[in-house]
């Protein structure tokens, strides 16, 4: 084993150790907490490369599952940059969820823009996709969700990432080979190898999978909004680096 793997392999098992406090420190809403089994945060954060006192970009945030354990992932010290699109502030429910979420972490930005458009914070040391790379190529008018131009973007999230910064991309493995925007569309899904050849195209380095979230017997062409599948898909986790 390298040197590099014995810290990373050391970084890790910190990690491990801190994510429960992470998880059970008070405050989170019971919605969220009911979801953790089936995302396994824990876990996802111990294996993600992401330091305490990070600067964070969180994707397509939702209402902000992954942010607030980022932002308690990271400290005081650290920043967590939530992308919202702006038809998902729309949503009372929602907007209340984030001035909650704001008052409780209060490292917590957000920027609320069409994510093809918003603004990237400089100086990044990380990027978090939860199930939402396959929305850049997603479009909606009913929605209010503009095109995204996919290589453009990734351009612009390489150069917002600090050298050694670390994208982790978590999504739904989709069919292999079908096109990219159509299954978005269908199923919001997308082709692992998509993935990959995408953040090559923009100079990433790929470092590596974590199985932990792999789950057999998921059908890669049903809807993953469908109430007998959701939240019980196979994930893939993938982790990649700017050099």
């Amino acid at each position: 084993m390298t040197m590099r793997a014995v810290m990373l392999a050391g970084l890790a098992m910190l990690l491990v150790a801190a994510a429960p406090d992470v998880l059970t420190a008070p405050g989170r809403p019971e919605a969220m907490v009911k979801l953790d089994d089936g995302r396994k945060p824990a876990a996802v954060l111990a294996q993600s490369l992401i330091r305490p006192g990070a600067r964070v970009m969180d994707v397509m945030a939702g209402q902000g599952y992954y942010t607030e354990l980022l932002a308690r992932h990271v400290g005081p010290k650290g920043r967590v940059f939530a992308i919202e699109p702006v038809s998902y502030m729309d949503d009372p429910k929602t907007a209340q969820a984030w001035a909650d979420l704001q008052k409780r972490q209060t490292n917590v930005e957000l920027i609320v823009a069409p994510p093809g458009e918003a603004k990237m914070p400089e100086g990044l040391d990380a990027a978090f996709f939860h199930l939402t790379y396959h929305d850049l190529y997603w479009q909606s008018e009913k929605f209010k969700y503009p095109r995204v131009e996919v290589d453009a973007y990734n351009a612009r999230l390489f150069a917002a990432l600090k050298p050694g910064g670390v994208v982790i991309i978590i999504d739904h493995h989709g069919v292999p080979g079908m096109d990219s925007r159509l299954q978005a569309d269908k199923t919001h899904r997308i082709d692992a190898e998509v993935v990959k050849a995408d953040m090559a195209r923009a100079g990433f380095r790929f470092a590596g999978s974590v199985p932990i979230l792999e789950m057999a017997g998921d059908d890669p062409t049903r809807l993953v909004f469908d109430p007998a599948l959701r939240g019980r898909t196979n994930r893939f986790y993938y982790r990649f680096v700017k050099p």
